[in-house]
C-alpha cells in the first residue's frame, strides 16, 4: 500500500464536476531533465517520428516500469490526466478533487514497437474491471484509463477493449470499466514519482500479469 498521504487516499470515489474541481496553478511541477533508466529526455519536444501514448492502470510507480522495459520505448514519465485541475499536486490528485487519474506517458518509436503491443502490456498487467480502484488502492486517481493522442489510437484502443472483454468475462470478471477518450492536458507528477521503482527498487508495486491474454499485439515477456 502506498505510504504517502494515506489520509487522503479513500476520500472520494466519484469524479468532481468542473465547477467543483480544485483550480490548480499556472506553474508546472518541475522534473528532472533525464530519464534515470533510459537516459533519454523526460520532456519533449520529441525526436521526429516518435509518438506518445498515455495509460492509467492504478498507481503509476509500477505501471511506469512496465513500459520503460519494453523495447522501442524512448521515454516514460509519471503524471496526471483525465481531470480538470491545472498542474495538480499529488496530494490534490489523491483528494479526488481534481478529476485526474495517475497515468504513465509513453513515448515510443512506432517503427520499433506498435501501439498494439503497448495496449497488450496495459491490459495484461492490471485489473481493468474495478472502477475507481486498483486492488487495495481506492479512489478516482486509481481508475483504469486510456487517453489517446491520435484518431488511429482511439480506434485501436476501442477495438482492443472489445476483443478483451470476452476473455475477461470468461475469467470470472465483470465489465471492463476502462475510460477511453482523447487526451486533454498531461501534467508531470513530482520528481520523486518519476522512475520511482528505479530509485526505490523495493518500493510499492501492485502490477503484474493478471493471467489473461489480450488477443492484440505481441506479448510482453516478464
Amino acid at each position: 500500500m502506498k505510504g504517502v498521504t494515506v489520509f487522503l487516499r479513500y476520500k472520494k470515489l466519484e469524479l468532481p464536476t468542473p465547477d467543483k474541481a480544485l483550480p490548480g496553478r499556472l506553474i508546472e511541477i518541475p522534473v528532472a531533465d533525464t530519464h534515470t533508466v533510459l537516459g533519454t529526455p523526460l520532456k519533449g519536444p520529441w525526436p521526429a517520428g516518435l509518438e506518445t501514448a498515455v495509460f492509467g492502470m492504478g498507481c503509476f510507480w509500477g505501471a511506469e516500469r512496465i513500459f520503460w522495459e519494453i523495447p522501442g520505448v524512448y521515454s516514460t514519465s509519471a503524471g496526471y490526466a483525465g481531470g480538470f485541475t491545472e498542474n495538480p499536486t499529488y496530494e490534490e490528485t489523491c483528494s479526488g478533487s481534481t478529476g485526474h487519474t495517475e497515468v504513465v506517458q509513453v513515448v515510443y518509436d512506432p517503427a520499433e514497437v506498435t501501439y498494439e503491443t503497448l495496449l497488450k502490456a496495459f491490459w495484461e498487467n492490471h485489473n481493468p474491471t474495478q472502477g475507481m480502484r486498483q486492488g487495495n488502492d481506492k479512489g478516482t486517481q486509481y481508475r483504469s484509463a486510456i487517453y489517446t493522442t491520435t484518431p488511429a489510437q482511439a480506434e485501436i484502443a476501442q477495438d482492443s477493449l472489445e476483443a478483451f472483454q470476452p476473455i475477461v468475462k470468461n475469467a470470472g470478471h465483470g465489465a471492463i470499466t476502462t475510460e477511453i477518450k482523447p487526451l486533454g492536458a498531461y501534467y508531470y507528477a513530482e520528481n520523486y514519482h518519476q522512475q520511482y521503482l528505479d530509485k526505490n527498487p523495493g518500493g510499492y508495486c501492485n502490477h503484474g500479469p493478471n493471467g489473461m491474454t489480450c488477443p492484440i499485439g505481441v506479448a510482453k515477456t516478464a
